[in-house]
């Protein structure tokens, strides 16, 4: 452990401001995502998640208002993925916040990603759970390829 602390002590430097700085960031990410998440996970569609079905990002937009949004939306999945990780390591909702940072970004084959990770049968589970005691049905899934 000592190792450790004297590898990343390299990379930044731990004084008390800094173990202040990481301990707030830690408690609103934490709040944050018990607030977020779940609302993301009640409000997507049923078929979000199965790639049988197409998804078009703001289609009736003006060119210049999909461009903007395409880049708010992957700034903020970019943060998602980031903040997720590290709840890996703090307290918080890691892999669903992962999992929703990966759904805002665009990439080839994010689909299939996503249906995998959904597939988990934890993380299905989770987030079927959360949708039942909003009275949401449960996600469509897509046949296994």
């Amino acid at each position: 452990m000592g190792d450790l602390l004297a590898i990343i002590q390299q990379w930044v430097p731990i004084d008390n401001n800094t173990l202040i700085g990481l301990t707030l960031i830690s408690i609103i990410s934490f709040i944050g995502s018990l607030i977020v998440i779940p609302l993301i996970l009640i409000y997507i569609s049923t078929d979000y998640f199965d790639t049988r079905v197409p998804r078009h990002w703001m289609k009736n937009h003006h060119l210049v208002l999909r461009i903007i949004g395409l880049m708010i939306k992957n700034i903020m999945g970019i943060l998602f993925i980031v903040t997720g990780f590290i709840m890996i390591f703090l307290p918080g909702q890691g892999l669903l916040t992962i999992l929703i940072g990966i759904s805002l970004l665009n990439f080839p084959g994010k689909r299939v990603i996503e249906a995998r990770i959904i597939r988990e049968p934890r993380i299905l589970r989770t987030i079927n759970a959360i949708r039942y005691k909003f009275a949401k049905p449960p996600l469509i899934l897509p046949p296994y390829p």
